[in-house]
């Protein structure tokens, strides 16, 4: 049938329907690393500098920060059915434009609208509590909110091959056909939900200032290593972030109908996980940067693996699979135990992968080893943060306040980047005429990576509990006046 689903729905359905965003999600995440084994060929492939190549990866950065909360909100305003549908049509349009670029500008036009399709994550994650029946709720959450990680974790490799043994402009048209699968699955699998916030306007004015606001603090964040952490640009962006955000929040707190309910996300449960989701952000994206180069360094720096662009592409695709099996525990445990559990054990299991970094990251293998750890780790806690912020809001701002939470994700990788960027950049060794980040740089990464996780993890600890009576169905439900009353209680 072709009516809105209910939680009483066939188990086939409901499969398909989970099947469909777990591939949205993890679509939408290789969309991210896709131009990744490009980056030293970009400037040569462009016909431009390689500062403004570096373009091609911030703009989606940019964009994605801006769109997912606000396609989240108007996913609860109009639907999120018809807002998933929508996404697919810059990511098709994007990936076109990219493959038929052959300057630096329409690359970024095109990157940017990929970008723009990002907000499908939070959306289809919000979705599931419409549709799924409570007692499959908590592993779909986790397989959908997993398939970020999975995405970035097999796009490396699939991109390396592609980049390697055929024309980079396979990797454009073959993303305009995923995505173009993805408009025809959800069209034919994803049911009408009716809107949670049908008749509230949506704020303009708290969107052009939460794009301003993020645009100014990501641009310093990422290009401060390359302007100078103490030029007058990078200064100036993150002061004008800052005074922006500030009085972006002072009206957000004093509308009607905000874009995003500030006074919402100050509860407990929603501000503690998503501090914990920066952290977690953080802490997953130190290997993302460590691993690939420490594979791929020449072995006669007495670190380096000496790994091919697509073998170390190779040895870090477990990771992402190991992401996909492990969701459905972590969903088993957010049921049993509850998502803060979670969350705590996936923070300390992140964390132990980290730990074994300093003995294992010797060889290849003790790197794939260390990844798979990690991964474990980021499975459990993608998979629990979307489900502490479900049981702590309205279902009226499921699909805002699950894109505000992937905003703090991404907030994290990019600090992340910023930092061991940092790290890297200072801890060098010189090898011939070349300086590359030393062994005890990488070292020194990686167990900022572990500490953050732990911090992550601490933090998650003081998220309050769940009222006693509320189980899996309260991620189902509205929040009731009575559990906004225990809420501020804590």
């Amino acid at each position: 049938m072709s009516t809105p689903q209910s939680p009483a729905q066939p188990a086939a359905r409901t499969g398909a329907v989970v099947a469909t965003l777990a591939f949205a999600g993890t679509t939408a995440a290789i969309m991210q690393t896709l131009v990744t084994p490009l980056i030293a060929e970009l400037p040569q492939i462009l016909d431009t500098s390689a500062s403004n190549s570096a373009w091609v990866i911030t703009v989606t950065l940019l964009v994605a920060a801006v769109c997912v909360p606000i396609v989240g909100r108007l996913g609860d305003l109009v639907g999120k059915r018809l807002m998933l549908l929508a996404c697919t049509f810059p990511l098709i349009a994007g990936s076109v434009v990219c493959a038929l670029a052959s300057s630096v500008v329409p690359m970024i036009v095109g990157r940017g609208l990929q970008g723009m399709g990002m907000g499908m994550i939070p959306l289809g994650i919000a979705l599931l509590r419409d549709v799924v029946p409570a007692e499959r709720l908590s592993g779909s959450i986790a397989l959908v909110s997993a398939s970020m990680g999975i995405g970035g974790g097999l796009g490396l490799p699939i991109a390396s091959a592609v980049a390697q043994y055929a024309n980079w402009r396979v990797l454009f048209w073959g993303s305009a056909v995923l995505a173009a699968i993805i408009m025809v699955l959800v069209w034919r699998f994803i049911p009408a939900t009716p809107p949670g916030a049908k008749g509230q306007r949506f704020d303009f004015l708290g969107a052009i200032g939460l794009a301003i606001g993020l645009v100014c603090l990501l641009l310093g964040i990422s290009k401060g290593a390359d302007w100078g952490w103490g030029s007058a640009t990078t200064v100036g962006l993150l002061v004008t972030a800052v005074a922006v955000l500030l009085a972006w929040g002072f009206y957000e707190t004093r509308t009607t109908e905000p874009l995003v309910d500030l006074r919402t996300t100050a509860r407990p449960r929603v501000l503690l996980t998503n501090v914990a989701s920066i952290f977690i952000g953080i802490g997953m994206y130190a290997q993302m940067l460590v691993f690939p180069q420490l594979l791929q360094l020449p072995e006669a720096t007495g670190y380096g693996l000496g790994q091919t662009m697509l073998a170390a592409g190779l040895w870090m695709a477990p990771a992402g699979i190991v992401m996909m099996v492990v969701s459905p525990i972590g969903g088993k445990l957010i049921d049993r135990r509850g998502p803060k559990t979670a969350l705590v054990l996936g923070a300390v299991i992140l964390a132990a992968g980290y730990g074994l970094t300093q003995f294992l990251m010797g060889s290849a293998l003790g790197l794939m080893v260390s990844g798979l750890v990690i991964s474990t780790g980021v499975a459990f806690a993608y998979g629990s943060m979307p489900a502490l912020i479900m049981r702590a809001v309205p279902q009226s701002e499921t699909a805002a306040a699950n894109g505000f939470n992937t905003l703090m994700r991404s907030l994290g990788t990019t600090i992340g980047a910023a930092v061991i960027g940092v790290v890297l950049a200072q801890m060098t060794t010189s090898f011939g005429p070349v300086a590359l980040p030393s062994e005890d740089g990488f070292r020194v990464a990686l167990l900022i990576g572990g500490a953050v996780a732990l911090l992550s993890a601490i933090v998650a600890a003081t998220i309050p509990s769940t009222p006693a009576g509320r189980g899996n169905e309260s991620v189902t439900l509205s929040v009731k006046p009575e559990d906004a009353v225990a809420e501020s209680s804590h």
